[in-house]
């Protein structure tokens, strides 16, 4: 083989070679080219993702503010009536109460009135309302007659300044100073309970008046150490006009426990019984302290017979262990029953 042929063949080989690394180069290009393609698309679906992902986001937002205020809206329908009627009445009065307060005065200092007239009988308005709100237990008579008592004072100003123009600017002048107010107090501040909210509000009120009338007609029990302690009468009472006890007609309560409880309903405040002999301090078994009983008081040594007579007839008629027992059985005092009790079970010398 001539040096020409290894030539050729040696071109031929080279050709070949740049060809198959020109199509290796062509491939490697596609392939880059895809893998830019597919980074591009990926990224513009992510930034569409995220823009998408954002308008939601605003929309769910809107949606939330828009039943936020159509919630709010729904609770404050009557407030939304009141309170522009409030402002107008304060933009009439607040000015015509400055200009009044620098004519009176002569000064800067009248401009400083209205806080006086308007803003003292609003601040208790307020309070009112966010009392009732906020503490519905709390009593708000005294911020009320706050709200009224500024309102007066408010309403007799303005008058007294629409008189230097005649008898109906100063009653159009006094009205519409206080009839924000007193639209806030009546509708605002004082809304309408339903039926079952003023059920439970008087009958807490009925709760609360017996537990006072039960206070005023216990009677105080004094221990021979002078400790003392309120004795309540148990059962049935209704409660009179004059917020007194009365016995129920229909109460199932043993004879001692009626007598007992129209002694407490009857009786008058104890007058002071004075120190004795003793140094004793008299109970319900004094005959001098209970009206309209003729039961002869029986002395502790009487008591301390009978019951050993009667726990001797029959001993589980009573139980020695139990005041209360005693109590019943002999129709004593509780004071008297726990002496008893202590002597039998030897706690106590009697």
């Amino acid at each position: 083989m001539s040096w020409r042929e290894e030539r050729r063949r040696d071109r031929a080989a080279e050709a070949e070679q740049e060809r198959a690394n020109a199509v290796t180069a062509a491939e490697v290009a596609a392939i880059r080219e895809r893998v830019r393609a597919d980074a591009d698309q990926g990224a513009r679906a992510q930034r569409e993702r995220l823009r998408q992902a954002r308008k939601d986001a605003v929309r769910q937002r809107r949606v939330r503010l828009l039943v936020a205020a159509r919630s709010w809206l729904a609770v404050h329908v009557v407030d939304l009536l009141i309170y522009p009627l409030a402002v107008v009445s304060a933009v009439m009065a607040v000015p015509a109460m400055a200009t009044f307060g620098h004519e009176v005065y002569g000064t800067a200092a009248g401009y400083a009135l209205p806080v006086i007239t308007e803003l003292g009988m609003w601040a208790f308005a307020v309070a009112v309302q966010y009392t009732r709100r906020r503490y519905q237990d709390r009593p708000v008579w005294a911020l009320q007659l706050g709200v009224w008592s500024f309102a007066t004072v408010a309403a007799a100003l303005n008058a007294l300044h629409g008189l230097t123009r005649g008898v109906d600017a100063a009653v159009v002048m006094a009205i519409s100073s206080v009839a924000g107010v007193a639209a806030h107090q009546l509708v605002t501040a004082a809304p309408r309970r339903s039926p079952v909210e003023r059920l439970a509000r008087r009958q807490a009120r009925k709760v609360t008046t017996a537990r006072g009338a039960a206070v005023r007609a216990a009677v105080a029990e004094i221990d021979v150490d002078g400790a003392a302690r309120l004795v309540f009468a148990p059962g049935r009472y209704r409660l009179g006009w004059r917020r007194q006890l009365t016995p129920a007609p229909d109460s199932t309560w043993d004879p001692l426990d009626r007598e007992l409880a129209e002694l407490l309903a009857n009786s008058t405040p104890w007058p002071d019984p004075g120190p004795s002999a003793t140094g004793s301090v008299g109970t319900l078994d004094r005959a001098d302290d209970q009206r309209g009983s003729t039961r002869r008081s029986r002395s502790i040594d009487e008591l301390k017979a009978e019951l050993r007579a009667r726990i001797k007839a029959d001993p589980g008629s009573i139980d020695p262990t139990s005041a209360e027992s005693i109590r019943r059985a002999l129709r004593c005092s509780p004071a008297r029953a726990r002496r008893l009790r202590d002597h039998l079970s030897g706690e106590k010398e009697v």
